[in-house]
């Protein structure tokens, strides 16, 4: 019984290390998408008098940073304009597993780990408040 414990205790760790840092993942991209969606929302849809794109990304970025304050997440804010006068809001979250949320790995034995990727776009209307598109 010791000699199969101690085949199968090293799966059942690799697999509940898998387990919880996908969990942890999705919970990160529930919470940015909400959270991402509300910034555009607000900073973008309806912009202030003489506000620029460039300010719209810097506020949803501030309020990015604000939620999501984890040591192994990367919130990332990009926009451009179309011929329509649309801007379409490019949102990347950047998650790097944890051991059990302990450390970070960046890699192991040699072998470089990659980060998870999660993107959002969203266009808007800038011109008739509230449009989503």
């Amino acid at each position: 019984m010791t000699v199969e414990l101690a085949v199968v205790f090293p799966v059942v760790m690799v697999v509940a290390l898998v387990a919880v840092n996908a969990l942890a993942f999705f919970s990160a991209c529930a919470e940015f998408d909400r959270v991402g969606r509300n910034a555009v929302r607000i900073h973008a849809a309806s912009p202030a008098y003489e506000q620029g794109i460039d300010q719209s990304i810097a506020l949803v970025q501030a309020d990015l940073d604000a939620s999501l304050d984890a040591v192994n997440v990367e919130c990332s804010v990009s926009a451009s304009r179309n011929h329509l006068g649309h801007a379409t809001f490019e949102l990347t979250l950047r998650y790097w597993p944890t051991l059990f949320g302990l450390g970070l790995r960046s890699e192991v034995f040699g072998v470089p780990l990659p980060s998870l990727v999660h993107i959002e776009r969203m266009t808007v209307d800038v011109y008739k408040p509230g449009m989503l598109l």
